[in-house]
């Protein structure tokens, strides 16, 4: 029963984040001309609801296919806890917002493939995956910049685990 719910919230709030994906006009984008790719290194944090932590490095690439509309973002992010390890790899389609000259502001929800070593047993399993995006950029040229992109995710497999999670790091701009 406590599955049915939890997956119920979690499509719930699937919809919720998919309606800021096709809303009216939101704040006009710059028309300057965008990169190719922005490519997202950093660190990344992960809280297991039931309990425990892990940490590890995150790297993605960022394009646009759709001006003003869609941003597509592949990642994947090793995750390490005592006595295990997470690999994580996600497809996030985003809904972006430009801010002002130096913000931009997404919301993104996508398919996420978990492949977890704990104690010598390996296991593999699809979740879904929510993220507020948050982009800084220091230089009106957006060459180089920093990001924070919190995030939920619900793995499909025997488990049913949920976890919050917050990675962070460097813009880099593919011209």
């Amino acid at each position: 029963m406590g599955d049915v719910r939890a997956t119920k919230c979690v499509l719930v709030f699937l919809l919720h984040c998919s309606a800021f994906l096709c809303p009216g006009r939101a704040l006009a984008q710059a028309v300057d001309k965008d990169p190719v790719a922005i490519v997202e290194l950093g660190g990344a944090a992960a809280w297991n609801v039931k309990g425990g932590s892990s940490f590890g490095p995150t790297a993605a690439v960022e394009v646009t296919p759709i001006e003003r509309w869609l941003e597509l973002e592949a990642g994947v992010t090793p995750l390490f806890a005592r006595h295990s390890t997470e690999w994580d790899t996600d497809l996030l389609f985003k809904k972006p917002w430009t801010l002002s000259k130096k913000v931009e502001f997404m919301i993104g929800i996508g398919p996420e493939w978990t492949h977890t070593r704990q104690f010598g047993v390996s296991r593999n399993a699809f979740a879904a995956e929510g993220v507020l995006d948050f982009m800084f950029w220091p230089s009106a040229k957006r060459k180089f910049g920093w990001y924070l992109e919190p995030g939920y995710d619900y793995t499909f497999g025997r488990m049913h685990e949920k976890s919050l999670g917050i990675s962070g790091g460097l813009l880099i701009a593919i011209p």
